[in-house]
């Protein structure tokens, strides 16, 4: 499917005013993307589990306008005017005005809000920008009656992907693939696909963030990828990416844990790898993540467990690990690692099922 399928192709009569709104997980990749092309296409593919609690719930009330000539909107998050976020928006609308293009007919009042701790350290711009792009998505469904759910997946994932490249991963779950791999049938550099075939141990895999550091990032995931444009590793990672895709497919199929704990902690390493050796190089990673990482591994192999980490492009840990550990996992977490998280905060969540209307 090209980017000409999904600009509509008929008028639509739309509505003078109204109130819709969704709720949009976050998602932690397993196999990450680092890299990009083009208007926000991955250069190489990669797969996540869709969370269950870190979620943005977004609000989109509209009216139509008098004049055409400019985008009319305004933001608020937690229920307080957020001026600072506008810029983001505005370049979101010009991005998907020719897929959208009723935008100019209306003023918008976008309220959201998050799960988590606002500066918690997750990354919010994946639930954040697919909860707008379905509220803006529903409008043009409300009126298409002819719209399939499939399609209208299909068009959340890339008009979200356009605001945040991770957010094509956040419409659906509970394993998404974004990038087009020759192992995944259907799957594309424009939207996300879900994939089937999830062994049951994985269905409620259990996700608990460690919040290491809540501050800004050094540098941000927008130079971060554009600095893999000239990186002496980067065909190899991109590579190395796409065969790790390929042999964590079957093991998310037979629930082989011990595979699945070799690729994604790789993953992790090679991510953060790659910001290490770029020009210019720098650390996301902070003393407190090594910690937890070596304790990690060293309750792992003391308490036979199945344990394991991911990060992304950041300071904090995703500790992974089946459900049955649950009990066991969070003792370690609350009597070991704790103390070298921000405050000792700490976020439970789990696999989760997508993004949700309301």
């Amino acid at each position: 499917m090209q980017e000409q399928q999904f600009i509509p192709s008929k008028k639509f009569q739309l509505p003078k005013e109204g109130r819709v709104a969704w709720e949009s997980p976050s998602n932690i990749a397993l196999v990450k993307y680092w890299g990009k092309y083009g208007e926000q296409l991955p250069k190489n593919a990669s797969i996540s589990f869709t969370l269950s609690h870190c979620k943005t719930t977004t609000q989109l009330s509209f009216e139509k306008k008098d004049t055409i000539e400019n985008f009319s909107f305004e933001i608020y998050l937690d229920g307080k005017r957020t001026e600072s976020f506008e810029p983001k928006i505005k370049k979101f609308f010009e991005r998907v005005e020719v897929y959208l293009p009723f935008l100019k007919q209306y003023h918008f009042k976008i309220e959201t809000q998050n799960s988590f701790p606002h500066s918690s350290g997750i990354a919010s711009s994946a639930s954040g920008m697919s909860a707008l792009a379905l509220c803006l998505l529903q409008l043009e469904r409300q009126a298409d009656s002819a719209m399939t759910e499939e399609f209208f997946n299909k068009k959340a994932s890339f008009l979200a992907r356009l605001g945040s490249g991770s957010a094509a991963r956040s419409i659906q779950g509970n394993l998404v693939v974004w990038g087009k791999h020759k192992s995944v049938k259907n799957s594309s550099n424009l939207y996300g696909v879900a994939y089937d075939g999830l062994h049951d141990i994985f269905k409620e895999y259990q996700d608990t963030i460690l919040l290491v550091d809540r501050g800004e990032k050094q540098v941000s995931s927008t130079v971060g990828h554009d600095l893999m444009h000239n990186h002496p590793f980067a065909d190899q990672r991109f590579k190395q990416a796409n065969e790790n895709l390929e042999k964590l497919l079957p093991v998310l199929a037979s629930g082989n844990l011990e595979e699945f704990i070799h690729i994604v902690e790789q993953e992790a390493l090679s991510l953060h790898a790659m910001m290490m050796t770029s020009h210019p190089y720098f650390i996301l990673m902070k003393p407190n993540t090594l910690q937890i990482i070596n304790k990690i591994w060293e309750f792992r192999k003391s308490h036979n467990s199945k344990v394991c980490f991911t990060l992304d492009a950041g300071a904090n840990v995703h500790v992974l690990y089946p459900k049955k550990e649950k009990e066991q996992v969070l003792d370690f977490i609350k009597n070991q690692l704790v103390v070298y998280c921000q405050k000792a905060m700490y976020l439970c969540d789990e696999v989760g099922s997508g993004a949700k209307s309301i």
